[in-house]
């Protein structure tokens, strides 16, 4: 993976600025990074989010990290880029619950705001295509390279040690790659959760199907990135793995039809720690230990 290269950056500056500005909620107390926290691994966290009047969400906070590489977004995949994304927060009512009017209205209202969209688009329009645009651009950018993985990838040879080597021959023959590959080591497809093993949740989403309307879609989900995996916990759309040693069990046995012994299982999380990369420049990166005791990331100091 390669860092991000910035076309416009007046338009990422700007997409900055409206991703942690509260104003684009109701409550005026939450934004974009309060369910996709930079200084968290792009996440928040918590099983599922905690929205406007304390509203608790349905779906576990994918990460923002290395979005850009997903070929749809939200786990049901309801959103084809990053822009069309960026509209559904803002006026969902359990999420931020403010309206899109009034979003580009409270923007309208703050002369700063006027002066560098005027700057980013000629045209002069401010709509809530203006502000999607500028914050879908920001999030563009939001790429994780330099993790260990990639450097051995690149040659380094000694950047992985054998414990973690083992981890990545298991992860490759037990077939994780199947549905975790690509630069984002996921991202790229839907997926049943519960392939031989029926998974048991009281959580009500139905994933895909919830969007076609298909009952062979039911459970269904975007496959999640596995890069800063090690940040990102708790895991799954429900947020009920806690640990990446319970994550790799639960998958192991759900999705492949197999049990890992624990020293299997502690090499795979031992290479899924590899896959930490380069935290935006604004946070201080956190490399867990390969105990899997996840401590959690702190804000740049």
């Amino acid at each position: 993976m390669e860092p991000a290269k910035i076309k416009d950056p007046a338009r990422v500056a700007l997409g900055a600025k409206l991703w942690f500005d509260p104003r684009l909620s109701r409550s005026g107390f939450i934004s974009c990074n309060s369910c996709h926290n930079l200084s968290m691994g792009g996440s928040d966290n918590l099983k599922t989010s905690i929205g406007d009047k304390w509203n608790k969400g349905l779906l576990n906070s994918p990460t923002v990290l290395n979005s850009s590489l997903n070929f749809v977004q939200f786990w049901d995949g309801r959103a084809k880029d990053l822009q069309e994304q960026a509209h559904g927060p803002i006026a969902n009512p359990i999420e931020m619950a403010f309206t899109h009017d009034l979003a580009v209205d409270t923007v309208k209202s703050i002369p700063e705001y006027r002066a560098e969209f005027r700057k980013v688009f000629p045209s002069g329009k401010l709509t809530m295509n203006e502000i999607t645009l500028t914050i879908a651009a920001f999030e563009e950018t939001l790429v994780t390279p330099n993790a260990r993985f990639d450097k051995w990838l690149k040659g380094n040879k000694t950047a992985i040690d054998a414990q973690e080597l083992r981890g990545y021959q298991l992860f490759k023959s037990s077939g994780c790659v199947a549905c975790h590959n690509g630069p984002n080591l996921g991202g790229g497809s839907f997926q049943k959760m519960g392939l031989i093993e029926p998974y048991k949740t009281k959580n009500p989403s139905e994933g895909r199907a919830g969007v076609t309307g298909k009952d062979a879609d039911r459970f269904s989900f975007k496959v999640p990135t596995l890069r800063n995996v090690a940040l990102t916990y708790p895991y799954f759309h429900d947020g009920e793995a806690a640990t990446l040693t319970e994550a790799v069990d639960v998958m192991g046995r759900l999705q492949l039809g197999r049990k890992f012994t624990a020293e299997e299982n502690a090499d795979i999380v031992a290479f899924l720690h590899t896959l930490t990369g380069d935290q935006p420049r604004l946070m201080l990166p956190i490399l867990p230990p390969s105990n899997d005791k996840t401590p959690k990331p702190r804000p740049f100091e």
